[in-house]
């Protein structure tokens, strides 16, 4: 029989010192900021007044000692256990009211910690998305930590990194003086996130917390207005928005050189057209069903786009038309042949393309007026001096293009606009190429009409937009009749809708405008000051290389040029050029672009025109130069 050893009291030893075990407990609550190792995150928050709601505002049954909320703003955020646990905490507790806790923040806050929720995250809380340039700590490397720690080195997860941050130590209770309920401050929720730890807020029992200087970027937000704050250009980023640009051609990588012609259009773009086919199709304006709505909200939406990109004064200024040609058209269908007469005098420059040339020829022929041009020198720049000369008191209209579709010249249109109005007349700017590579304010130009094309700044083809001023556009008698710009019809009258509905007849091109303002989006979102100087440095750079081959003629070599770089190849036909350019994937344009009296005055009946965008590289550039420089080479 086996002796059976009695368990004598105090024999026995606990697994882990109690004592030691404390000491911990007490280390890990009483530490100074940055000697915590591993805090981990809150995940149980449950929102005041909950059945799940512990007495330290956490998740119940939670293993671990309920810690009493505190003074310090987010201290009342510290988890009753480091172990997470599951809990009904993650519905979004910021969507309904919350009691403020004992310093007078709410449990939810002002900071994303409820964004911890994977399904949710800052969108129910309405934090702005990554790609808004916003510097939060959370959204970026580099921006300071609530309490200006920096982001633990090698955490790659903003929210890893945010779990090691230590908490802050307690403080005693401050006394919060009594304010009359008369004095209260009223608290509304903001337009814009606000966070305790950056901005200076209003705590509802009115205590407010101090902001940090800097934490929004804010010498930054001095120097450039919010919607001019953009991420750092990468070219290799943007180049992965255009699907199109990882096609092959013949065996080699698509090198699109041809973006005077059309422009590629972001991925963005085409999700939205397809959106719009998917879940708005339907006519605009006149139906009272959900689909119409929804149509009609986005198509308006794309008219207010057009106007801030353009910074015109009045949405209903903004006509959607075709694109730039039948833009140009329709003011001289309309205000042309309202106006123009018989020994009066249109104004264009040797620059313009064949649709700002066709049209006012077609006018003055029919009434008896007469085409005068604006004269270049030897790198095509317009002659301002010249043009003077040319206003007189029988100048009805000035019609110049801003970027040359040809040359690449851009134009001084504010100047040709104010002696336009100084002489009596109207303005019109073709902005087809400039859209696309410069900010454009149609309040600076000053002219009285604005015209471009959708296809040529990423935005789909078949739309386009005429800005006019409100004034001019009301003078002018509709030019085509039908749907949609009337408001009452009889046989013996028409009584016309009022802007823009005017010159809106018929169906409109609904999902390509809407595909256009998501192409606005795009170009905003990267910023024209980001795209204008990186295209300026791809140009200077392709010039110059080109320039290097002996038998290679730039055609325009204004110093002041948007991204077209055409150029003639002694020996060879444009059309040769071409075809080599193509057998190693390069698509470039040649012909006269529509553009033959410019070409001519240059001696040349077509060029090479390559032309560049955003998103195109030196490296595509080097190829382009390496084909003309083998075909230069073979020709001697």
């Amino acid at each position: 029989m086996t002796a059976v050893t009695p368990v004598v009291p105090g024999d026995f030893e606990a697994p882990i010192d109690p004592a030691a075990l404390a000491r911990m407990a007490s280390a890990l609550f009483s530490a100074l900021p940055g000697q915590v190792p591993g805090a981990q995150a809150p995940v149980n928050l449950a929102p005041p007044g909950s059945p799940l709601a512990s007495p330290a505002g956490l998740g119940p049954s939670v293993p671990g000692t309920p810690i009493p909320q505190g003074q310090v703003p987010g201290t009342n955020l510290i988890p009753a256990s480091p172990t997470p646990v599951l809990s009904l905490a993650n519905r979004i507790p910021a969507l309904a009211p919350h009691a403020p806790a004992g310093n007078g923040v709410p449990d939810n806050v002002f900071a994303p910690a409820p964004g911890y929720e994977p399904r949710f995250g800052g969108q129910a809380l309405a934090v702005p998305p990554a790609h808004s340039g916003e510097p939060y700590y959370f959204l970026a490397n580099g921006h300071p930590s609530p309490g200006g720690a920096p982001q633990p080195a090698g955490i790659s997860d903003p929210l890893d990194g945010l779990a090691q941050l230590p908490f802050a130590t307690p403080e005693p209770p401050r006394a919060v003086p009594t304010v009359p309920a008369a004095a209260q401050p009223v608290t509304t929720p903001s337009a814009e996130p606000r966070f305790y730890f950056v901005d200076a807020v209003v705590l509802p029992s009115g205590y407010t917390t101090p902001a940090t200087p800097g934490a929004r970027g804010d010498a930054r937000d001095q120097h450039l207005g919010k919607q001019e704050r953009h991420p750092a250009f990468d070219v290799h980023a943007v180049r992965r928005d255009f699907p199109i640009l990882s096609e092959r051609v013949n065996g080699h990588p698509l090198a699109w050189l041809d973006n005077a012609a059309t422009t590629q259009k972001p991925r963005s773009v085409i999700e939205r057209l397809s959106y719009f086919y998917e879940h708005e199709n339907s006519n605009i304006h006149r139906a009272a069903h959900e689909l119409a709505a929804r149509a009609t909200d986005a198509y308006e939406a794309a008219r207010e786009k057009v106007r801030g990109f353009l910074n015109a004064p009045d949405v209903n200024e903004v006509i959607f038309v075709r694109g730039t040609t039948e833009a140009i058209n329709l003011v001289a269908k309309s205000w042309g042949w309202q106006h123009i007469g018989e020994g009066d005098e249109i104004i264009v420059s040797h620059l313009e393309h064949h649709a700002n040339i066709v049209p006012w020829q077609q006018l003055a022929s029919a009434k008896g007026a007469r085409l005068r041009v604006i004269p270049v020198d030897d790198n095509g720049q317009v002659l301002l001096d010249e043009y003077q000369k040319l206003l007189n008191d029988r100048t009805k209209l000035v019609s110049v293009t801003q970027v040359s579709n040809a040359l690449g010249t851009v134009v001084p249109v504010k100047q040709i606009v104010e002696l336009a109005h100084r002489a009596g007349a109207k303005a019109l700017v073709d902005g087809a190429q400039s859209v696309s590579h410069m900010r454009v304010d149609v309040q600076d130009i000053g002219a009285d009409f604005f015209v471009f094309s959708g296809h040529k700044i990423f935005g789909p083809t078949g739309i386009g937009a005429l800005w006019g001023k409100r004034e001019v556009l009301e003078s002018m008698p509709p030019w085509q009749g039908g749907g949609n710009m009337i408001a009452d019809v009889t046989f013996e009258k028409t009584v016309f809708q009022p802007l823009p509905n005017t010159f809106e007849a018929g169906t409109g091109n609904i999902a390509d405008a809407v595909g256009l303002g998501a192409a606005i989006d795009y170009v905003q979102r990267l910023g024209m000051e980001n795209i204008g100087r990186y295209e300026h440095e791809l140009l200077v750079y392709g010039q110059d290389r080109l320039r290097e081959i002996p038998d290679v003629r730039l055609i325009g070599t204004a110093p002041d040029k948007a991204s077209v770089m055409s150029f003639v190849l002694a020996g060879y036909t444009t059309e040769e050029v071409g075809r080599a350019l193509n057998k190693e994937g390069i698509a470039v344009r040649t012909g006269h672009h529509c553009a033959q009296p410019i070409l001519r005055r240059f001696g040349v009946e077509t060029t090479v025109r390559p032309s560049l965008a955003f998103y195109n590289t030196t490296e595509e550039i080097d190829r382009l130069v390496s084909v003309v420089r083998r075909l230069a080479s073979s020709s001697r």
